[in-house]
């Protein structure tokens, strides 16, 4: 396709979307509830073609050479496609935040006023590689009445395609408003580009994968964008410590599932249990294969094999079974570092000096900051949304663990008796 006709398909979307959210906006719970648990069905009945197109799109990947991490994520099986359906089940059993009445009060004129949310409208969704983003973003935005315009990677093209037509298929036979899901059917970068620059019609993009694409989505876009680039995650091991428990802390979040945005990647220890602590921790992950990289004064005390780390490691997201290990005169030096060089994404310390617990809760600038807790809580599901859409780093309008509630706004509406303002 040539870039006009990519422009011209991706403004007919953007234009069925809007109408679709005027629609949506009259649904009741109790009917997106029923929608959402006919499209799990109808995904359930269609097993055989969507796992006959995620064939399709395996063997595209290994003959693209894909790592062997990209095809796990972009594989689909009967487990995995059922785990998908329930989990749009799932979201029809989670409360609904439209309508809900946040706050509402009578001025002295006798105005009354009440603050409720509401779906934020066209929800756009550009991510990569992971078919179930499909149907999480849709099931999510649908249940806040958002209409949804999803624009998947290539390598999982095929596999999106035969998903995003079961939502819509099952849906709209349960009265699903035609066009409140589309999928952008071609790969095409210039689609990403054109999609950004549609804030007449999209109220809101959350890019969903490496740190280049949402890079690109930030330089274009005109509407505001939702989004986390790192996960350069702390856990600062104070003086006031129980060492046994920051052990198991350090070795969950470094080790538990190292290639997600929550894991560890630089662990921080007070200049007066180092001695003692850098031996226990640096033989638990040793044994689970760990690679660590640490300062001189660290290096004196870890088991052979560490390495002096560089300038680049205090800023690194490694994803994978390498962490930084740093030694610090006290809490302050750790939160000056962790301002300096973390992603505002997550970070805990491990202490019991509720004084310097509080302090550190207080001053590190981050969308989660924990205090004797693994780094991996920082979860929709752990937090008990039922389910989330992405973790934010911004500070407007979501930040942290994104659930149901931050994809709504909220308005105003106001009741008088016929009053006017002098």
């Amino acid at each position: 396709m040539t870039d006009s006709e990519i422009q011209s398909a991706i403004l007919d979307m953007g234009r069925r979307a809007r109408e679709a959210s005027r629609e949506l906006n009259k649904l009741t719970t109790a009917q997106k509830d029923d929608i959402l648990r006919a499209m799990a069905d109808e995904i359930t009945a269609r097993e055989e073609s969507i796992l006959a197109a995620n064939a399709v799109d395996l063997k595209s990947a290994e003959a693209n050479g894909l790592s062997k991490a990209m095809i796990d994520r972009l594989l689909l099986d009967p487990k995995r496609l059922a785990a998908i359906a329930n989990a749009v089940r799932e979201v029809a059993g989670l409360p609904d935040p439209v309508g809900e009445v946040l706050a509402e009060w009578t001025r002295p004129n006798g105005l009354r006023i009440r603050k409720e949310r509401v779906p934020i409208g066209v929800i756009g969704i550009i991510y990569e590689s992971r078919p179930n983003v499909t149907t999480d973003a849709a099931s999510l935005c649908f249940k806040t009445g958002n209409a949804t315009i999803l624009r998947g990677g290539s390598e999982a093209i095929q596999s999106n395609r035969a998903l995003a037509a079961a939502l819509q298929a099952g849906g709209e036979r349960a009265g699903l408003p035609r066009d409140s899901v589309q999928l952008i059917p071609f790969t095409d970068r210039a689609s990403v580009e054109h999609m950004a620059r549609m804030d007449q019609f999209i109220d809101l993009i959350i890019p969903r994968g490496g740190k280049g694409l949402i890079e690109k989505v930030v330089a274009s876009a005109r509407m505001p964008v939702i989004k986390h680039y790192d996960g350069v995650c702390h856990v600062f091991v104070d003086a006031g410590a129980d060492l046994d428990m920051a052990v198991r802390i350090v070795v969950n979040g470094k080790c538990q599932k190292p290639g997600v945005c929550n894991a560890l990647e630089t662990l921080l220890v007070h200049r007066d249990v180092a001695a003692e602590f850098y031996p226990l921790v640096g033989a638990a992950l040793r044994d689970k294969g760990v690679e660590l990289r640490a300062d001189a004064e660290a290096l004196k005390s870890l088991p052979a094999g560490a390495k002096p780390a560089t300038v680049e490691d205090w800023d690194a997201e490694y994803l994978d079974l390498i962490l930084a290990i740093k030694t610090v005169a006290g809490v302050g030096e750790a939160i000056e570092h962790i301002n300096r060089h973390g992603s505002r994404h997550t970070d805990t310390i491990v202490t019991r000096d509720d004084g310097n617990a509080r302090r550190f809760l207080h001053e590190v600038d981050s969308a989660v900051v924990m205090h004797n807790a693994s780094t991996r809580f920082n979860d929709g599901g752990e937090f008990g949304f039922g389910a989330e859409i992405g973790i934010s780093t911004d500070k407007l309008h979501a930040r942290g663990p994104m659930g149901l509630a931050e994809l709504c706004s909220y308005k105003y509406l106001v009741s008088g008796a016929g009053q006017v303002r002098g």
